[in-house]
């Protein structure tokens, strides 16, 4: 009688991880030590051994940490073969095999894709290549754009008031630099937390010194003779000398090495079930083939099913652990991937938290502390149940509302002791964007709903 496939797998099997970073790490250490005893391989683009990319944008660029030195803590002994400094440039699904740039092919019986997300970059190429022009995604970036700061520049512009945006500009006024940032939406952080959190978001930047421009967008980065960047023109006619610009428009999923290969992949991410494993285009789930961390794009069951890209650490630690949970179990015994999405943030001496999915809400209700105060809760609300909470230097509460979350509490919130609301604690428009409007830095990104609604599309990649 032949051995059990599953238990082959796990004692012999082949497993490949594309994604050499926090997902990919945390999933090989937990094929191990749920006792996966064959071979792995992890394959990553840059030549560095996993690190942590929060500090990037925060205590690097303050001079409080090395960005060279933000390698992740091992929680495990992986026994894997690193193939470092080679990007993964292809996959065929039906001969189980990954591409890699250096004309290489690694042979795999279960692969976890896990490439994340890179930093979307200047549109107009001859301007991105402007000395000065930065972006700020890979500890490279990071180590340029602190050298550039620590250099004293005469102004700094930070195209794009997201999170990543607003915590450059936070950490440029903190080093007492000039800064001016733009956003096309009228307040930072609308894509993420909407228009009413942005309001207080905006009042902070400026009055900690930011010049900030909304209702603009950038249409031109201008350069010297040297090839040095010296001005930034804007929608407004307006233009702003400066010697260091950093792009921050989002990111975009590394998604374009699958072209061709049939998965249910592009721009938006790849498409996979609850348990993590790909679909393929036509919308029918891979078996050998799984997806974690910022590239994935998966149902929820408290959110409507809807597919979630999350740009969250620790929702790439969690997906990673439960992808390679499921990799090396039968149907019986894999579990669904249901992590609460969860964000923090640090800007202009504000602790910035949230649960949930705020894009999601429609409306919003203060009801702890005061917008005016700069330290509050703000409970988002969607066809009458609660589906995220935001809180400025109140983070004591967030995991009441999670609970709120998971239970499905009714929206907007209930005051039990009180025969009515408080006065002033009434919900209000959110004040999110047009969602067909582009905006900057949201954390969440709604996009989809199940395979199973009829709905859905899959638009297989043209060769």
């Amino acid at each position: 009688m032949s051995a059990d496939p599953m238990e082959r797998l796990r004692r012999e099997g082949r497993i490949v991880i594309v994604g050499a970073s926090l997902a990919g790490l945390r999933a090989a250490e937990t094929l191990r030590a749920e006792g996966f005893a064959g071979d792995l391989t992890l394959i990553g683009d840059e030549p560095y051994e996993p690190y942590d990319r929060p500090p990037l944008s925060k205590s690097a660029l303050l001079g409080r940490a090395s960005p060279l030195r933000t390698e992740l803590p091992r929680r495990w002994e992986t026994d894997a073969k690193w193939r470092l400094g080679v990007a993964a440039t292809g996959l065929d699904l039906a001969a189980k095999r990954v591409r890699l740039a250096d004309g290489d092919e690694v042979e795999y019986d279960r692969l976890l894709i896990a490439t994340g997300v890179r930093a979307r970059p200047w549109f107009k190429e001859e301007e991105a290549r402007l000395d000065g022009v930065c972006v700020l995604r890979t500890r490279q970036d990071a180590a340029d754009l602190a050298r550039r700061l620590r250099a004293g520049p005469r102004r700094v512009f930070v195209i794009g008031a997201g999170f990543a945006g607003s915590e450059v500009a936070s950490a440029c006024r903190e080093l007492g630099l000039p800064v001016t940032m733009a956003e096309r939406a009228g307040a930072p952080l609308v894509g993420a937390l909407g228009g009413v959190v942005g309001a207080v978001a905006a009042d902070l930047a400026t009055e900690h010194g930011v010049d900030l421009r909304t209702h603009v967008t950038v249409t031109a980065l201008e350069g010297d003779t040297a090839g040095r960047v010296r001005a930034v023109h804007l929608s407004d006619e307006s233009v702003v000398e400066a010697d260091v610009v950093v792009v921050s428009l989002g990111s975009l999923r590394n998604t374009e090495w699958l072209t061709g290969s049939g998965l249910g992949a592009g721009p938006r991410g790849v498409a996979c079930d609850a348990g993590c494993r790909a679909f393929d285009f036509r919308g029918i789930v891979t078996d050998d083939v799984f997806v974690a961390g910022d590239v994935a794009r998966s149902p929820h069951a408290l959110f409507g099913y809807q597919f979630l890209s999350l740009e969250h650490w620790g929702n790439a630690v969690a997906q990673a652990e439960t992808a390679a949970h499921n990799m090396i179990c039968d149907g019986a015994d894999r579990r669904p991937h249901l992590w609460m999405p969860a964000f923090w943030s640090s800007m202009f001496g504000v602790n910035i938290k949230s649960v949930g999915v705020p894009p999601m809400g429609d409306h919003l209700m203060i009801t702890q502390g005061s917008l005016a105060e700069r330290r509050f809760v703000g409970v988002y609300g969607h066809q009458g149940r609660i589906v995220a909470a935001v809180t400025f230097d109140n983070a004591r509460w967030l995991e009441f509302y999670q609970r709120q979350i998971e239970r499905g509490a009714p929206f907007p919130v209930e005051f039990p002791t009180m025969d009515r609301r408080p006065e002033g604690r009434q919900p209000v428009p959110a004040g999110f964007p047009d969602p067909s409007l582009p905006t900057h830095g949201p954390m969440v990104t709604l996009s989809g709903y199940s395979p199973a609604d009829q709905q859905l599309v899959f638009h297989p990649a043209r060769h």
